[in-house]
């Protein structure tokens, strides 16, 4: 891991339009849906238990029209519904339906898509179809049932929470039978990278795709001598162990326990500019792990300046004496985190090689062009 950044691009937050941009969403406040007043709860409940002519038909498919992104879809999906997810949420939601699409490029949806809502409308289902406020036919039976009723909300996480990030999830229960992880420290480890995932715009899945390929899935003890930790903060100036305050002595990284990693991850996100790029793909997150400067090429075929003999997964065809590219590195990181999981492993659609980047995806990486040679990672 390396850093070779403009210092001066930092500061730079070009607002950008990201129309074709999956995972693209406006922050907003979260959900406060748990809280509130007896009125406040009837009111919702009220709201939500109106008659079934009033309530939207229910849809299991949805046609992406021209600048529409995901999350707007299920925003829109949700609002419909009488309910308000945090961005989170709907990060989370918005990665399921793509899932369930069968969009291998989860950065690029294209008017007269077809999309797979089941995901979303599983999540809206209670127990046996029961209606979000619980009452059968979605009409409350009485001012009891209206006042004990759980906010719609509420319901929906809790559902979404347990279904969302299989990737992470097997990676986390794996770390902690392999004893990465103290089993009492499983959740909190889960939230924080939920919350880095929030913060930096990133898929969580993606985040265990990483660790599986750097550290064996979130070993804080993982080192080849030069780079060390879940990550693999790098030895040298400049460079990971030292942009989070090791540089000294970066050994020292292998006391840190997983959650004292996961905030010098974050300061190292901080350093790299990750949140300047919007939603990060899971080529960008690994490039900016990886080797921070090779973000620039954005063409997927296109080999990348990246030094050193990496894992075999990362080159074309598996072959070291072949490029790394955008496109292998994906499915790399698929094919590697599926095969130490114990999953299938389903080929990764290529990208079209003639495809150009998109406008976005240009502006995104503009403020960090440097010219410089690519240091080692």
């Amino acid at each position: 891991m390396s850093l070779n950044i403009d210092s001066k691009a930092l500061n730079l937050s070009p607002s950008i339009d990201q129309r074709n941009d999956v995972l693209g969403f406006r922050s907003q406040p979260p959900s406060s849906a748990g809280a509130g007043s007896f009125s406040k709860i009837l009111s919702n409940a009220q709201q939500n238990s109106r008659v079934n002519s009033l309530t939207p038909a229910l849809i299991s498919q949805v046609t992406v029209k021209p600048g529409d992104t995901l999350s707007n879809i299920v925003k829109n999906f949700l609002g419909e519904r009488g309910v308000q997810a945090s961005p989170s949420d709907v990060l989370r939601m918005a990665q399921d339906v793509a899932k369930s699409s069968g969009i291998q490029n989860p950065d690029r949806i294209f008017p007269g898509q077809r999309l797979n809502l089941s995901s979303l409308q599983a999540g809206l289902a209670g127990p046996s179809g029961a209606s979000p406020a619980g009452h059968a036919n979605g009409v409350a039976t009485g001012l009891e049932d209206i006042a004990m009723a759980t906010p719609a909300s509420v319901q929906l996480f809790t559902k979404v929470d347990a279904q969302a990030n299989p990737i992470l999830q097997k990676t986390l229960d794996r770390a902690v039978d392999k004893g990465f992880i103290p089993a009492n420290e499983r959740q909190a480890v889960h939230d924080r990278i939920l919350q880095m995932a929030t913060e930096y715009k990133f898929a969580p899945d993606d985040f265990a795709r990483i660790t599986l390929m750097e550290s064996d899935g979130m070993n804080p003890k993982a080192s080849n001598n030069r780079c060390h930790g879940i990550i693999q903060f790098c030895d040298g100036p400049d460079r990971g162990a030292a942009s989070v305050g090791f540089g000294a002595n970066p050994k020292a990284i292998l006391k840190q326990s997983v959650l004292q990693q996961l905030d010098m991850v974050a300061k190292y996100f901080d350093d790299t500019g990750l949140k300047n790029f919007g939603p990060a793909g899971l080529d960008d997150l690994y490039l900016t792990v990886l080797t921070p400067a090779a973000r620039q090429e954005t063409r997927p075929h296109v080999g990348l300046n990246i030094a050193g003999t990496q894992a075999s997964h990362l080159y074309v065809n598996k072959d070291t004496r072949a490029n790394i590219t955008r496109q292998s590195i994906l499915q790399g990181l698929h094919q590697f985190a599926n095969e130490r999981l114990g999953l299938d492993n389903k080929p990764v659609a290529q990208a079209a090689p003639t495809l150009p980047p998109t406008r976005a995806q240009l502006m995104r990486v503009s403020a960090y062009f440097n010219p410089a040679t690519n240091p080692i990672r």
